[in-house]
């Protein structure tokens, strides 16, 4: 699996407990599963990403590209090796948010 950045794993931890207040343990497991299915995605071609997805244009970043696992999108750093950066479930209410 890819490593994360801090605040990919604060994101991580922050949908987990969010998750677990609502008693919603099959969400844990579609979060993990994403996260895995990101991380091979972007093993396997970390050049096929998005420059940011579809709905947010406006999160273009140099450096960084988005993918789409399940219900989530999954920022990562072309860094090598690649580091997701982000995680966001994909009907949160994000305008007006900055992700940088």
């Amino acid at each position: 699996m890819i490593g994360l950045t801090a605040r990919a794993e604060r994101q991580i931890a922050s949908l987990r407990k969010h998750y677990e207040k609502k008693q919603r343990p099959e969400a844990i497991w579609v979060l993990i599963n994403a996260i895995d299915i990101a991380s091979r995605s972007i093993e396997a071609d970390p050049a096929a990403g998005l420059a940011a997805p579809r709905p947010y244009p406006w999160l273009i970043r140099r450096g960084q590209l988005w993918t789409k696992a399940g219900s989530y999108w999954v920022a990562y750093s072309l860094t090598r090796p690649p580091l997701i950066t982000a995680i966001f479930y994909d009907k949160a209410n994000i305008p007006g948010r900055f992700i940088s």
